[in-house]
This record gives C-alpha cells, structure tokens and sequence, in this order.
C-alpha cells in the first residue's frame, strides 16, 4: 500500500498534535508541533473506534450466520467503527454454531469498507433465567468442553457470564487463565458474588447497569460490585439505557470504562419490526423495544456515542478513549486505538462539529456512501 498523508488536528497517546500523520496499513509517522485543538479550525483526526458489543445493523443480525456479520461490519465502518466483536444471542446451541462459524469465516479476511472483525463476544448462553433483559430464555450453564468446542469455530474473545450459576467461578478463573475476557452480566448476582468472580479474574461488567442487581446503600448489589472494584466495564452512552447522572457516576468510579453499542439490526433503519436473535423487536422514536416494553439493544453508532459523551460534557481526547483506546486495552491489542507509529493506522477524521469526514480502516479509505 503506498503511503498517505493527512493533516489536521492529531491525537496521540502524549496529546494533541497540529500536524501530519503519514501512513500506510500502519502508521509510519505523526509531525508537527504539540498544540490543543482550541488553537485553530482544522479537522480533528481520532483513533478509530472500537465496539466490542455489537449485535448488528442494516437489517441484519449476527444470528443469521452468513454473510450477515460483513453486512453488519460495512454498516458500523460507515459510523466510523474500525474494529468490532461480533456479539451472539442466547439461543439453542445450533444457532450459536451458525453464527460463531459465520464470525470466525469473517475474522479471516476483511472486506473493502468494512470493519475488521476481531472475533465474537459470547454474550450467553451462560446468563441468569431470572434476568435475561432481552435475551431469548435458553439460558444454561457453561461447560468448559463446550466452551472449547465453541472456540474452534471462533476466538471468544468476551464471553458474558453470570457467575451466581453453580460452577461459573471454576470457568471464570479457568478462562481468565487462558486470555479470555470473562465479563459479568444477565446477572442476579449480589455485590458478593461480584467480588468473588472478579477475584477469580473476572474482567469487566456487561452493559453496566443493566440487566444486573442494582445499587442499593445497603444491598450494593453487582452495580456496586462493578462501581467500587472494576477497572473495566462497559456500558451504553445512548441515554436511554443509562441516565446520564448515572454514565458520570460510572465515568468516575471506574478508570477504564469504555462504551458499546448493542447495536441491533435495527441501526441505521427506519422504524418497525425487526429481528434480534429470535425476538421479533419494534424500532420506536429512537429505542428497540420488546412488546413489552424491556428496552432491546440499542439503535446506537459510537460516533453517536462519542457526540453523546462530549454532550455530557467529557473533553473530546477522554471521550476518544471511551470510544476506542480502552476497548483495545481491554482487549490487550496494543497495536490498535491509539495514533502511534506502528499501529494499525485505524483512524476518523471529523469536523468541528464532531461529524464524520472520513474513516480509514488499516491505511483504506471506507466509502461512507456505500450502500
């Protein structure tokens, strides 16, 4: 690939730059003079971000298998996502083959215009019954000869457990001891039982606040598990799953909190029915919902999130990092969510006003018009 140069406002893990970054797949080099973005007009230019909890978008569900999870990959590039983890449904063991299979084909080779896919976030089906949130009821316990299994049709980067489940804290240090990323969530769990799975290497926090016991002052429950222990967790800036008194709440509790999507296949489509996993979902002013009303995912895309952040009045380098550096941290991929020479060059170019420009995806322009 040969190389190219962009200029505007940089931000480097030592801060601003008003420069240049050259790159080609990686980038080879940052130029200029350290110097805040207040200084002048010029375009800001971010890391590229990272959702690490995403179910899908366009019309399409992960759960579909196929060339579903590209389609998804190609809508969440157009919002300025680079890299994402392909995030499954509780369901019946078949479909979570179809699904992981289809995930780890993707994972092989990006397509043009389309976010790498890093691997799969198994969010269930090892999650409490009592709290599924919007997940279909075909909750169990986790094996470790089925979690192997899984693993050969997918890395399972995140897996999403509820660690009250009788022989869960066993898997989580057994996981944890294996590189994988074992968050807490659909969760009935107490605070004590936060504690004991993050002691077992437990990681982070799914979707925080929701679908998890709740903060009380005398009950601290898994909200209080998450706000007085956790390094990491994720969560939802789409203001409707979480108040924003509560984002600020978590923004300072936890160091390394960084922010998803839950997208659904109802991103980026007009309102009506769609399908999240084998939930029929309804798309309403905004939110996904189930009939009954239990909210289902979400119609969010992170330069959304990243606009929703600064709203909330975080400075635009901290909300850059919710959106991108952490999730790469969490995950150990040093070589990507930050500009640094070396890195993948994963990076968005956006306006004053925080509007996409333009997106690369490891050195290649993504068409934003491509339908």
């Amino acid at each position: 690939m040969s190389s190219t140069t962009i200029k505007g406002n940089i931000l480097t893990p030592a801060g601003w730059v008003h420069g240049a970054i050259a790159f080609g797949e990686r980038v080879t080099g940052v130029k200029g003079s350290s110097s805040h973005p207040s200084r002048n007009d010029e375009d800001y230019i971010l890391p590229g971000f990272i959702d690490l909890h995403v179910h899908g978008g366009g019309g399409r569900d992960i759960m579909q298998g196929g060339d579903a999870v590209h389609a998804i990959a190609a809508i969440h590039a157009r919002h300025g996502t680079t890299s994402l983890l392909a995030t499954t449904m509780t369901a019946p063991a078949e479909d979570i083959d179809m699904a992981l299979s289809a995930i780890g084909a993707a994972a092989k080779q990006r397509r043009p215009n389309a976010a790498r896919v890093l691997g799969a976030h198994l969010e269930g089906p090892y999650i409490n019954s009592g709290k599924l949130g919007a997940q279909p009821n075909y909750a169990r316990a986790a094996t470790m000869a089925e979690i192997e299994r899984l693993q050969t049709l997918a890395q399972l980067r995140v897996i999403t457990v509820a660690p009250e489940i009788a022989g869960h804290l066993d898997l989580v240090r057994q996981l944890a001891e294996r590189g994988v990323r074992v968050q807490i969530g659909h969760t009935l769990g107490s605070y004590e039982d936060g504690v004991a799975a993050l002691e077992h290497g437990a990681s982070g926090f799914t979707h925080l606040f929701n679908a998890m016991s709740g903060l009380h002052h005398r009950e601290p429950g898994m909200v209080g598990a998450a706000l007085a222990h956790a390094q990491y967790a994720e969560l939802i800036p789409d203001l409707l799953h979480v108040h924003p008194g509560a984002i600020k709440t978590a923004l300072r509790a936890i160091p390394h909190l960084y922010c998803v999507t839950d997208s659904t296949s109802a991103t980026g489509m007009p309102d009506g029915e769609y399908m999240l996993g084998r939930h029929m979902v309804q798309k309403c002013m905004g939110g996904v919902r189930l009939p009954d009303g239990t909210l289902a995912g979400s119609t969010l895309t992170l330069d959304q999130a990243l606009r929703n952040l600064v709203g909330l009045g975080l400075d635009l380098a901290d909300a850059s990092r919710r959106v991108s550096t952490n999730a790469a941290d969490y995950l150990g991929l040093q070589e990507r969510g930050r500009l640094a020479p070396g890195a993948w060059a994963d990076m968005v170019v956006l306006d004053r006003d925080l509007n996409l420009k333009a997106v690369y995806i490891e050195g290649a322009s993504c068409d934003l018009n491509d339908a």
